[in-house]
């Protein structure tokens, strides 16, 4: 399996943890996706008010320059973590 199959089958298994993941570990989740998924973020910044689409902003924003296939490994290993955390 290639590492483009083993990150969509993370990103499948990542809806069906054991348990609810906290508030910061599903921004990295979600950081980690989007990175992986869609390289550097682009677009402006959320506004002020736009409390979660700042957060998810500020989150995604600090992985720039991190590599597709780098941020696809980090986002496998730690979906995997999640799942046997529990």
């Amino acid at each position: 399996m290639d590492l483009k199959e083993q990150f969509e089958k993370a990103a499948a298994a990542s809806k069906n943890l054991p348990s609810k993941p906290d508030n910061q570990t599903l921004l990295k989740l979600y950081a980690l996706y989007k990175q992986g998924n869609e390289g550097d973020l682009t677009g402006n910044l959320p506004d002020i008010n736009d409390f979660v689409g700042r957060a998810k902003w500020d989150v995604w924003s600090a992985l720039k320059g991190t590599p597709v296939d780098q941020a696809q490994r980090e986002y496998i290993d730690f979906v995997e973590s999640l799942k046997s955390a529990d």
